[in-house]
């Protein structure tokens, strides 16, 4: 299948990597060692539309499609996937709201996360329920208007309507303490599974709500991490995203898309890695010469390049499929693109630290850090064996 980008996702590309190169990469080092969400980055970000840029125009963002958003998370994570990380995620739950939000829901809360403003979250995996979606604990309760007051006539059903009563506890979430708004995947018929499952919009400043700070990271530790404490927390039944019981079927649709896009994060990751080996290798000398004139550089540089590119090419064929919406095709490519990229990103981040030799193991240089923040790209959005069973289950 041949391939060509566009000059207008050539543009896109530079403007990603001067961004990145200007306002990133001069400081990722000091947010990575301190921990430190870079809020003004992702504002900065966002006057460029580097920030959720699959959000309308009409909703004040810049509507990219989904080969464009790629090459945006690649570039942002090529700069350094902790800053880009934050970045990158400030939009998650946003899709959901798109597709199947009303109204009112897409009018007040895109614009102030496509302007930078805020930041949005999607709350679903729990402490025990990772990969297992269809598990979730977190349970929303109906509670209408009239069983919450002792006398039906002073009931207020007519001013917020009938309620939902939310409680769990959400584990590895994403913006957690930033997000000023979240997509809260919750239980609405325990017994059923996956087919119990209802999105809800909930406001991070509810009662009830209270988040902990996730700090001991291996990598991307300029994103925010989070535990999210859902205690009785009320929301309208207007709260609702798309149909009750719907929910798990509503995520599915986005299931490729969200695996594409860590397989992007995987090759900016790795390419990363890769820029930063081929600078050292330039500048190193042993024995009166640069290493990159030894063979065995030489070599291990050249199969880092091309697994990169193989990577990169599998995972813009994944985007390319998501845009169709060729769902069943879009499955099975996200899913080997996302193992494979993954996979592959940490291989040639681990081959960059080897580069650098002892150099390679200390924070003086970033090939730790691409090589800590690779990690994670083999884990959320479904583990690498969670990718294989997909791509088994379409092929078998």
């Amino acid at each position: 299948m041949a391939f060509t980008l566009s000059a207008e996702h050539d543009a896109i590309r530079e403007a990603v990597r001067e961004f990145g190169e200007n306002e990133m990469a001069p400081v990722a080092e000091e947010h990575d060692r301190e921990h430190k969400y870079p809020e003004e980055i992702r504002k900065k970000a966002a006057e460029y539309d580097f920030v959720a840029p699959g959000i309308p125009i009409e909703y004040g963002g810049a509507g990219m499609d989904k080969i464009s958003s790629t090459i945006v998370t690649e570039e942002l994570w090529r700069a350094d996937p902790g800053i880009g990380s934050a970045v990158g995620s400030a939009g998650f739950g946003t899709n959901m709201i798109i597709e199947f939000g009303d109204e009112w829901m897409k009018e007040e809360w895109l614009p102030k996360i496509a302007n930078g403003e805020t930041a949005s979250c999607s709350m679903i995996s729990e402490p025990a329920h990772g990969s297992n979606v269809a598990g979730i604990e977190t349970v929303a309760e109906k509670d209408s208007a009239e069983e919450t007051s002792a006398d039906p006539s002073e009931a207020t059903a007519s001013e917020d309507g009938d309620e939902y009563v939310l409680n769990g506890n959400k584990m590895w979430i994403t913006n957690g303490t930033v997000a000023d708004v979240g997509v809260l995947m919750a239980k609405t018929s325990p017994d059923e599974g996956h087919r119990g499952i209802t999105a809800f919009l909930v406001e991070m400043d509810r009662d009830g709500v209270s988040t902990e700070k996730i700090s001991n990271k291996l990598g991307i530790r300029a994103s925010d991490l989070a535990e999210v404490i859902i205690d009785d927390v009320r929301v309208p039944e207007d709260n609702v995203i798309g149909e009750v019981d719907k929910g798990f079927y509503q995520l599915m649709e986005f299931f490729a898309s969200g695996r594409t896009s860590v397989a992007s994060q995987a090759v900016g990751a790795a390419q990363g890695a890769l820029d930063a080996a081929i600078k050292y290798a330039n500048e190193r000398e042993q024995f009166d010469r640069k290493i990159k004139e030894f063979q065995a550089i030489e070599h291990k540089l050249a199969e880092m390049a091309t697994k990169v590119e193989a990577a990169r090419s599998l995972t813009y064929r994944a985007a390319s499929q998501v845009e169709k919406n060729n769902q069943d095709v879009a499955a099975q490519y996200s899913s080997m693109a996302k193992l494979f990229a993954s996979e592959i990103s940490v291989e040639v981040a681990d081959e960059g630290v080897q580069v650098h030799g002892g150099s390679g193991y200390v924070t003086d240089y970033p090939a730790e850090r691409y090589y800590r923040d690779a990690r994670i790209t083999k884990i959320y959005e479904g583990t690498s064996e969670i990718q294989k069973n997909i791509i088994a289950d379409q092929i078998l």
